[in-house]
């Protein structure tokens, strides 16, 4: 009865959320508030994730004792005996821990998904220069969405008071909160595990063809391309309007400080820029205002993020597609090694599509188990839930490794199927998360407030599948402390009885539609391509065009590699001032290919070549032609080498 496995747990999964978070986000850019929050919201919905199973154990044996002392009492009036005995599982917890422990972690992350978060997302996008102004703006943003929150709860209120036989105590208040917001949690669940239990171990069985992952990476990267290029438009014209301002605000303009703001969020390489090009002809700028001017802070932040978003997943892209291309040709070349082709490249490649291909066949096993569960989870006699089958089957045995083992397993699954599809759809493209410290803070504390309205309902319906949950099978059993804190809707029935009950039910809707491709065909019809596998022309088109894009990326990381190769290598050769200056030469090329795009590898070259002194080496004509040539005294190995590789 130690707690060790409880606090070896709560220890591991705050290591988790801070890895993860060290991992997407920037503890040292982002505003220490934005990365406690989110770090809180993470850790406790992981912490629901890795220590329910643990109150699912603990549950079993207190129903085991519940059930043998109720035999005993019995015995003892009929004056028999009884031999049994409850076996204490090995992770046990004491009655009075998680009580406790559900409290802080629930009501927490519920007043961080719909309180704090929302207001903390909408601050971080806000425009005003003070904090007064920001926290009106977030209150004018959330406005719309806390109004019809309460409307909901005042529905759910007046019915209570309606209803006769109901009185309204503090008891009935918190369950109208809890089921609203796991109704909400609910209805968005299944929406998203409708998709995924389908998408899911299809994509995984799709990923072991490396032709199909390069086809469909070509798709990305022409998407991809056309979205850089609106975020790096949206920027010039942000630039341009901001550039047109400057010309009205000077140093002693009461204004200034407030421009000064915004230019600071605005990288230097963009800064430089901006100050090169020039301002549009009859663009007279009007007078600004401080609306104004929040206004277009408001627009800089906004495209700036769309802008780095694009980017960080424009380089994950690249390096994705060409690591396919190697596989790509290496199953093109006979599917065995060579010299081309060592064996342990070869069993690399072969080894990961058998194990995508396994957990594939894994994915898709259990997610029918789940999709069949979620249909007859209400089903008491005969039990239909397998997993209700497989937690009763290991009751009677007292296995309670299995029990948490499988509970463990079920509710990770459920949560990858949903998180990942939550950022695979990425509402309105907006949210992203990056991986090496690329994710902006609104993505971040969208991802903290997804995870903590998801949560909570997701367990609460995993115990609907293993029959823990009175109200689900009509059964009056001793539930886990989990779902005494959270609470039933016992005092709204339409919902009890109907909603959350039958409604899951929906998943085979959504999974059938799903497998046929549905939405993306519909999507596709609407305008916005999907890539489904066909080989329409529009497909063919925009997967011939990524692969001209990832071959022209390709050439120019090579000419970067070449460039930095030969910086180094003049570097060593000619000492530190030379090797300084040539650095900075190559700089402010770069910066000119990057602006413009009108300067090939030669110039640049061309561009790096020290003078030569006219004084000491002249040109002489020749005796044999009109040419020139240079004298005898100046070499081309004083030159730097690969100077004329290109000419």
């Amino acid at each position: 009865m130690a707690l060790g496995p409880l606090l070896a747990e709560v220890v591991v999964t705050f290591v988790l959320a801070a890895c993860l978070l060290f991992r997407y986000g920037n503890w040292f850019k982002h505003h220490v508030i934005v990365t406690a929050s989110v770090l809180v919201a993470w850790y406790f919905s992981f912490l629901i994730i890795f220590v329910l199973p643990l109150d699912v154990s603990s549950t079993v044996y207190r129903q085991c004792m519940q059930s043998l002392n109720a035999t005993s009492e019995q015995a003892a009036v009929t004056n028999g005996s009884d031999g049994r005995s409850c076996q204490v599982p090995w992770s046990y917890v004491p009655d009075e821990v998680f009580p406790d422990l559900w409290r802080v972690v629930y009501w927490t992350s519920q007043c961080l998904t719909w309180l704090i978060l929302p207001l903390m997302q909408s601050y971080t996008k806000a425009g005003d220069f003070s904090v007064k102004g920001k926290l009106r703006s977030a209150l004018i943003d959330n406005a719309i969405y806390y109004s019809t929150y309460l409307f909901i709860c005042c529905v759910l209120f007046v019915y209570i008071i309606l209803k006769p036989g109901l009185d309204v105590d503090g008891g009935k208040l918190k369950a109208i909160a809890s089921s609203a917001s796991n109704t909400w949690g609910l209805f968005l669940l299944v929406l998203l595990l409708g998709h995924a239990l389908v998408e899911v171990p299809r994509s995984l069985w799709r990923a072991s063809s490396y032709n199909y992952s390069l086809n469909k990476a070509y798709f990305r990267t022409a998407k991809l391309s056309s979205e850089r290029s609106e975020a790096e438009e949206a920027v010039d014209d942000v630039l341009e309007h901001l550039q047109s301002v400057t010309l009205s605000i000077g140093p002693g303009h009461y204004l200034h400080r407030h421009l000064e703001t915004i230019m600071q969020k605005i990288p230097a390489d963009i800064r430089d820029r901006m100050g090169r090009r020039p301002l549009a002809d009859g663009s007279v700028p009007d007078e600004p205002t401080e609306k104004s001017l929040v206004r277009l802070h408001k627009q800089v932040k906004k495209a700036l993020q769309m802008q780095h978003r694009t980017e960080a997943q424009w380089v994950i892209l690249m390096d994705e597609v060409i690591a396919l291309e190697d596989a790509s040709r290496f199953f093109s070349n006979h599917n065995r090694p060579n010299a081309w082709w060592p064996p342990s490249q070869y069993w690399y490649f072969r080894g990961k599509e058998y194990l995508l291909k396994t957990a594939a066949v894994c994915a898709g096993t259990l997610s029918a188990a789940i999709i069949w569960s979620e249909l007859t989870f209400f089903v008491k006699d005969p039990v239909l839930s397998i997993f209700a089958r497989i937690v009763n089957l290991a009751k009677s045995n007292y296995d309670y490794f299995t029990i948490e083992l499988i509970s463990t397993l079920v509710i990770a699954y459920l949560c990858f199927c949903a998180y990942s599809t939550v950022f695979k759809v990425r509402v309105l493209n907006f949210y992203y998360l990056a991986g090496h410290h690329g994710t902006d803070e609104y993505s971040l504390i969208f991802s903290g407030m997804m995870l903590c309205r998801l949560t909570p309902p997701m367990c609460l319906n995993f115990l609907g599948l293993i029959h823990m949950d009175s109200h689900v099978i009509k059964t009056h059993i001793l539930e886990t402390h989990y779902t005494q804190v959270m609470g039933h809707m016992d005092v709204i029935g339409i919902i009890s009885d109907g909603f959350n009950i039958y409604f899951p039910t929906v998943l085979l809707l959504l999974s059938a539609a799903t497998y046929f491709s549905l939405g993306s065909r519909l999507l596709s019809a609407l305008g916005f391509h999907q890539f489904i596998g066909g080989e329409d022309d529009m497909t063919a088109d925009l997967i011939d065009e990524g692969r001209d894009l990832v071959k022209r990326e390709k050439r120019r990381r090579q000419r970067s590699e070449e460039t930095s190769t030969r910086r180094r290598d003049f570097h060593e050769r000619f000492g530190t001032s030379l090797g300084i200056r040539r650095m900075r030469n190559d700089d402010r090329v770069r910066r000119g290919e990057e602006g413009e795009g009108q300067e090939s590898a030669r110039t640049v070259l061309l561009r790096d070549v020290e003078p030569l002194d006219y004084n000491s080496a002249e040109l002489h004509p020749s005796q044999d032609d009109d040419t020139f040539r240079l004298p005898e005294r100046t070499r081309f190995n004083q030159l730097p080498r690969g100077l004329f590789d290109d000419v």
